[in-house]
């Protein structure tokens, strides 16, 4: 199967298939488009499963009305999000074409044609649509060359003003950059200096780099934009590669963990954290990481401290107490506080340096009793 347009039509799952047929027919004459990310993931051989539809014709609410589906209209873009039958959202959007009045503002809509609308995207390996006719008939819709880019890995910007207009758009890169492993096109990187200098005033940018934790590896989205020339953006990605290492092997390592990482190679962790609005959860675990509480192995916890803390070990328990003797109750409590307090001042380097602390404590306990 050579056609690009049916290679995109047979991945897609049969129940979207059959929608998009059905909203194709009832969007005549022109029909609908399926757009960006889906076409793309179809052409490097995946399933979509988040569609985003244009509708050249307009008529966005009539349509999702029409569909039977429940759905949410959003009146300042003319779009409307459709819940599938199987959970999932999918976005019909009217066909519209965009200006930035101020750089690195938000954008300013207008009614336009599909080409408008492909040419006021990202880059061009997501100004790819697929055309469904009322009759079914596809078409792949290619205004940029965004094929061609996508046949040779490389991610490019649609015009040269693109990360002026958008500076977020280069956090986008390094996210797609990462996960479908498309390297820079020289324009992108011709680029970066312009979404730097709008960097603090762009809020879209750190909403992209608190989802670049989210990332299948979100150590190599970093490194990218390291790699780029815009590794100020983020601390050293070191700790993130590591997990993504770790993430590789098979171990689960959920985005705090990641987060956490990040704060610990921050300057500032709590502006860090204001910035990319993580809440408290990445700070409260790694504090936990930190500490010398015990945490079974494959916890968050215990990952992340071996590694912002290689040297640790795990410490001794209760039921290590109870096997030497000592009776249930404030004495256990007591031993173990006594070798937390030889932990916090250097004294203990090994679980058989705390086997031996332990056993000293005890005796000299059963001598005062």
């Amino acid at each position: 199967m050579t056609d690009p347009a049916q290679r995109i039509w047979a991945r897609l799952q049969p129940g979207d298939v059959q929608w998009l047929s059905a909203l194709a027919a009832r969007a005549a004459p022109e029909g609908i488009a399926l757009v960006g990310g889906a076409v793309r993931d179809a052409l490097l051989g995946h399933t979509p499963l988040d569609l985003d539809v244009v509708v050249p014709g307009g008529q966005v609410e009539a349509l999702a009305r029409a569909s039977g589906r429940p759905f949410v209209f959003h009146p300042a873009f003319g779009n409307a999000t459709l819940t599938l039958p199987d959970g999932r959202t999918a976005d019909l959007v009217q066909a519209r074409r965009e200006h930035y009045p101020v750089p690195g503002g938000n954008p300013v809509p207008a009614p336009g044609t599909l080409d408008d609308d492909l040419r006021r995207r990202d880059f061009s390996v997501n100004a790819l649509a697929l055309q469904v006719s009322p009759s079914g008939e596809v078409t792949l819709r290619d205004t940029t060359g965004g094929l061609n880019d996508l046949e040779a890995r490389v991610l490019r910007p649609l015009h040269g003003r693109s990360f002026e207009d958008d500076p977020s758009r280069l956090v986008r890169a390094a996210r797609v950059g990462a996960r479908l492993e498309l390297r820079a096109h020289p324009e992108l990187l011709a680029q970066v200096p312009a979404a730097l200098a709008l960097a603090p005033q762009t809020p879209r940018l750190w909403a992209e780099l608190k989802l670049l934790l989210q990332e299948p590896r979100p150590g190599q989205a970093a490194a990218q934009l390291a790699d780029w020339g815009a590794g100020g953006l983020l601390p050293d990605p070191a700790l993130l590669l590591a997990l993504d290492r770790l993430r590789d092997e098979g171990q689960i390592i959920p985005d705090t963990a990641y987060a956490a990482a990040l704060l610990h190679a921050a300057p500032d962790p709590a502006a860090l954290a204001r910035l990319l609005t993580l809440g408290e959860r990445p700070g409260a675990l790694l504090a936990r990481a930190l500490s010398d509480t015990f945490f079974p192995p494959g916890t968050p916890e215990r990952t992340l401290r071996a590694l912002l803390r290689p040297d640790a070990y795990a410490g001794l328990t209760g039921k290590d107490v109870l096997a030497l003797g000592v009776p249930p109750g404030r004495a256990v409590g007591a031993a173990l506080a006594h070798l937390a307090a030889l932990r916090r001042a250097g004294h203990l380097r090994s679980p058989d340096e705390e086997r031996a602390a332990l056993k000293a404590f005890v005796a000299t306990e059963g001598r005062q009793d």
